[in-house]
This record gives C-alpha cells, sequence and structure tokens, in this order.
C-alpha cells in the first residue's frame, strides 16, 4: 500500500502503460482519475478497478484541449478534495498508411496535433494540476519520455521525438521551480513496449526482429514494467529525486 492515502490522475489511463498504472496504483491504495480520450477505454479501466475493491473515477477528455483540465481538477476535487499525482502517459506517434512519416510527408496538421497530445497536453496539466499538489502538502508529477528524447531513431518519428525531447527539458525545469514546494517532478523514458503504438511494429516481422536485435535484452518492455517505475516515482519511496530521468529500455540507449 506504497500509494495510501493519494490521489492520482493518470492520462491515457484507457490502455496500455497507463492502465497497468491505473490498475497498479489503486492496488497500491491510490484513488485514481482515470482519464482517455476514449470515454469507453477509461470507463473499462475505472470499472476494473472498483471490481478489484479500488476507488476510480473514469474522465473522457483531450489532453490537448485546455477545457479538459480544468473540469477534471474541479471533478477530483469535488470527489476526494485533493490531488497528490499527476501521471502524464497519453502521447501519440506519426504513422501513415505506408509506415513511418519522414520530413518530407509529414503535414503541418499532424505535426501540430502530436505536440499538442504529447507536450502541451502535459504544460496544460501541470498548470493546472501542480498548484493543488502544492496546496495538497506536495507531490508527485511523472511524466512518460522516450528514448527517442535521448537518441535518434531511425523510424522517422521527427515530431514524436521532438516532443518526448522537450518533455525531458521542461520536467527538469518543473522540478527546479517547484522543487522548495513539495512537489517532485520525474521523467520515464521508456524503450520498445507491447503496447497498441508499437503494434504495427511488432506484427510486422522485419520491424519486430529490428527492435529485438537492437534491444540487448532482446524483447520488448511489458506495460506492467512501466507500471511498476511510475508507482515508485509516485511513492515517498522516491522522496529525494526530482529532475531525474529514468531509463527503462532492456539497454537500448546503453549501445
Amino acid at each position: 500500500m506504497r500509494l495510501a492515502g493519494k490521489v492520482a490522475i493518470i492520462t491515457g489511463a484507457g490502455g496500455g502503460c497507463g492502465r497497468e498504472a491505473a490498475l497498479l496504483f489503486a492496488a497500491e491504495g491510490a484513488k485514481v482519475v482515470a482519464l482517455d480520450i476514449r470515454g469507453q477505454a477509461a470507463v473499462e479501466t475505472g470499472d476494473a478497478i472498483r471490481q478489484a475493491g479500488g476507488d476510480a473515477i473514469a474522465m473522457e477528455g483531450d489532453v490537448a484541449d485546455p477545457a479538459v483540465w480544468p473540469r477534471t481538477v474541479q471533478v477530483v476535487l469535488e470527489r476526494f478534495g485533493r490531488i497528490n499525482v499527476l501521471y502524464h502517459n497519453a502521447g501519440m506517434v506519426s504513422r501513415g498508411p505506408g509506415g513511418d512519416v519522414g520530413l518530407e510527408e509529414i503535414t503541418l496538421d499532424v505535426w501540430d496535433r502530436i505536440l499538442a497530445v504529447n507536450l502541451t497536453g502535459v504544460f496544460l496539466g501541470c498548470k493546472y494540476g501542480i498548484p493543488h499538489l502544492v496546496k495538497s502538502g506536495g507531490g508527485s508529477v511523472i511524466i512518460t519520455a522516450s528514448v527517442g528524447a535521448l537518441v535518434g531513431q531511425r523510424a522517422h518519428n521527427h515530431a514524436y521525438v521532438a516532443s518526448k525531447a522537450a518533455l525531458v527539458g521542461l520536467a527538469r525545469n518543473l522540478a527546479l521551480e517547484y522543487a522548495s514546494r513539495g512537489v517532485r517532478v520525474n521523467c520515464i523514458c521508456p524503450g520498445q513496449i507491447r503496447t497498441d503504438m508499437m503494434a504495427d511494429y511488432y506484427r510486422d516481422p522485419a520491424a519486430r526482429q529490428r527492435f529485438i536485435d537492437g534491444t540487448p535484452m532482446g524483447r520488448f518492455g511489458e506495460p506492467q514494467e512501466i507500471a511498476r517505475v511510475a508507482a515508485f516515482l509516485a511513492s515517498d519511496e522516491a522522496s529525494f529525486m526530482t529532475g531525474s530521468v529514468v531509463v527503462v529500455d532492456g539497454g537500448w540507449t546503453a549501445l
């Protein structure tokens, strides 16, 4: 029960790493707010938590929509009275019908949308959420970046990589701004994790083998392995960690 008494907002909680984190946070004692653009997926996560004996709110919303965050915060405060953890997990990648979208093919609309979800959504969540972490006596902000924030990728995900690199910088700046007010801000940089976002890659034998060959541990990571790191960062066990970048990639960036 490392998270007993804490209230956590988790974005992208309808599936993948977000759902696994929501289930684990609840099992560790947190009250969970599952926010996802896919409303039914958020409801299913909330139902799973309640069936296991936990407490959860399911909310539908696009993290890039400025109106979503004040509404989310209001609902959470009315129901639970405080916010202790913000886990910014929602994200998207640029994939076209023929695969990864290169510089000459990506449109401005796609570029803007990816940065809106991956970067601006985190900014908005922090802008509206962090003041309430301060009022609650402190808390933890966890941001999902990527190994793409640390090294270049042969896959032409320029908007995705740019947004994730920016998140590392944002997290470090926020960590400095709020360190004296009891709020810790850390990034997780996952490697190749078996989620819907990676489905096109691991269904393609050549792409799957390329990723496996590039990972010293010789496999994809599982969403639960990211969720466990997030639960640690959300807990008081990580009380002296802020501005950190935690890489969970099976050795990908060690090569």
